[in-house]
C-alpha cells in the first residue's frame, strides 16, 4: 500500500496549493489511501464542514485535525450527525485522547478501492499543550480494539515536543504502519522507519505560505512577540508549499518512507 499524508493545512494559501495539485500527486505517485492535516484550513484556525466535502471531493479518504480542530463552531453538528460508518463526517478526525463525551471520534476504520483494510487514529500530545488523556494508553486501547485483518494502521501525532512525537513511535514501533507528526509546522528531517517497521517523521510540516512565521505574517508575528500586543494573525501569501510524507508497506510493516515537497514557483 501507499500511503500520502500531507501536513496542516494552513488557511488559503494551503487550500489553493491542494487544490491545485493534490489530485494529480495522487494519480501521478499511485496512492491507495490520501489522508490529509486540515485543522488550520479555515483561516488558519479550525476547519468547516464547507471546507471537509472540498478536500474529500478531492479524493481525500481521511482527515485529520487536532487543538484547533474545535475552533470553528460548525464543526460540532457536522461530527454529530447520524448515518453511516463510511460517512464523510465520521472521517473528519479529532484527537481521540480528548475527554469522553465529546462530539467526533479519534479513529476512523476504512477499505481501500483496492480492498484493503487500514485505519488511522489522531492523537494529541500533552506536553506544553492541554493536559488531556494518556495519547500512549489512548492508543493501547483503541489498537486492542481493531480486528486482526486491519494491518494498515497510521497514526497523526499532534504534538509540540519532539520528544513526545518520537517516544510515541518507539512504544509503538511494530504495532503500527506509521507514526507521523504535526502541529509546529516546520518539516523534519528526520523520516526512517524503526526497527520492527513501523514508518516515522517528527513533523511532516504545513501546506501553506513559507514567507512566514509558521504560515502567518510577520508582521503581526512580531508585535504580538516584541510588544505583546494582541495582533489577528493573517496568513502569509508567498512561497507557497505542499509538504506532505509517502509510506510504503506490505503487510502492515512499512517498508519505506520519503519526505515530499512541491513548491509553488
Amino acid at each position: 500500500m501507499r500511503i500520502f499524508f500531507v501536513g496542516d493545512i494552513y488557511s488559503s494559501p494551503g487550500r489553493s496549493i491542494v487544490h491545485d495539485h493534490l489530485a494529480d500527486i495522487a494519480q501521478s505517485k499511485k496512492i491507495d489511501l490520501l489522508i490529509v492535516n486540515g485543522e488550520n484550513a479555515a483561516g488558519g484556525f479550525g476547519i468547516t464542514p464547507v471546507l471537509a466535502e472540498e478536500l474529500f471531493d478531492l479524493g481525500v479518504d481521511v482527515i485529520t485535525t487536532g487543538n484547533h480542530g474545535f475552533d470553528r463552531k460548525e464543526i460540532l453538528p457536522y461530527w454529530e450527525q447520524a448515518g453511516p460508518a463510511d460517512a464523510r463526517w465520521r472521517r473528519v478526525l479529532r484527537p481521540a485522547n480528548y475527554p469522553p463525551g465529546l462530539a467526533g471520534a479519534g479513529m476512523y476504520r476504512g477499505v481501500t478501492r483496492t480492498g484493503e483494510p487500514y485505519a488511522v487514529l489522531n492523537l494529541q500530545g500533552r506536553v506544553f499543550m492541554t493536559p488531556i488523556d494518556c495519547p500512549f494508553r489512548k492508543a493501547d486501547e483503541l489498537l486492542a480494539a481493531l480486528p486482526a485483518e486491519c494491518r494498515t494502521i497510521f497514526i497523526d501525532m499532534h504534538a509540540e515536543a519532539t520528544s513526545e512525537k518520537q517516544a510515541l513511535a518507539w512504544y509503538l514501533d511494530g504495532r503500527v504502519t506509521a507514526v507521523v507528526g504535526t502541529h509546529t509546522h516546520v518539516p523534519t528531517a528526520d523520516e526512517r522507519i524503526l526497527p520492527n517497521g513501523t514508518a516515522f517523521q517528527t513533523d511532516v510540516g504545513m501546506t501553506g505560505a513559507y514567507a512566514g512565521i509558521i504560515g502567518s505574517r510577520v508582521e503581526e508575528v512580531l508585535q504580538r512577540m516584541m510588544l505583546a500586543q494582541p495582533a489577528r494573525l493573517e496568513p502569509a501569501r508567498d512561497d507557497v508549499r505542499l509538504c506532505g510524507t509517502i509510506i510504503e508497506s506490505e503487510q502492515g510493516r512499512a517498508t519505506a518512507i520519503e519526505r515530499f515537497q512541491l513548491q509553488r514557483r
